[in-house]
């Protein structure tokens, strides 16, 4: 089976509109990489936008086993605001996505057919106004080995181009790290493991 080792994304912070009945709706969608930006920049709208009567969003984070996601409709009736957000983010196959919709409401009630309509339409016009990447999934793979054998070693980095993000010495040994696509990961341990004298630390 093949292994999946990219993703979609967004490329930068954008923003969409949308009025009804004097309600505005204000779009901001972000990439993300961990909760912790993630509260930071919800907590940045909350100051910015302090006179909205809403701040609702959506997130999805990682991929697979790994995958985080959740909604908050911020007192807007249940499913009537973040659902159709993060609608949105599923149906662009998005992930390390925030996206955070501030409402100002005009006086007059929209019912929950209006508030979905205009929670997904702020968020489409958000996701419109940016640019989706596909990005690469990468392993950390940390292994322990003697100097006697560093040349083999780094032939094998050097013929499949891969990245030493750290190393550390100890007494006669070194361990490295490596940054491998995942789709390559198994095959870069065995690669390894046929050198004698090498023992797999971790992988991550």
């Amino acid at each position: 089976m093949d292994i999946i080792d990219t993703y979609r994304t967004l490329s930068k912070i954008s923003e969409g509109y949308y009025k009804d009945k004097g309600s505005k709706f204000i779009a901001i969608a972000y990439p993300v990489e961990t909760e912790e930006n993630i509260k930071s920049y919800v907590s940045d709208i909350k100051k910015k936008y302090f006179d909205a009567r809403h701040h609702c969003y959506a997130y999805r984070l990682g991929w697979e086993k790994n995958e985080k996601w959740r909604t908050n409709d911020d007192g807007e009736p249940s499913g009537s605001a973040a659902k159709p957000i993060y609608g949105q983010i599923l149906s662009n196959e998005l992930t390390n996505t925030l996206i955070i919709v501030v409402r100002y409401f005009g006086g007059t009630k929209l019912g929950i057919p209006g508030l979905i309509n205009a929670y997904k339409t702020a968020t489409k016009e958000a996701i419109g106004n940016n640019e989706i990447v596909e990005k690469t999934i990468f392993d950390l793979i940390s292994f322990e080995y003697s100097y006697e054998i560093m040349n083999h070693i780094m032939k094998i980095i050097k013929d499949d181009n891969l990245e030493i993000t750290q190393q550390e010495y100890i007494d006669n040994n070194i361990i490295s790290t490596i940054k491998c696509r995942k789709s390559k990961t198994l095959l870069t341990i065995k690669k390894i493991e046929t050198i004698y004298g090498t023992k797999i630390v971790e992988v991550k």
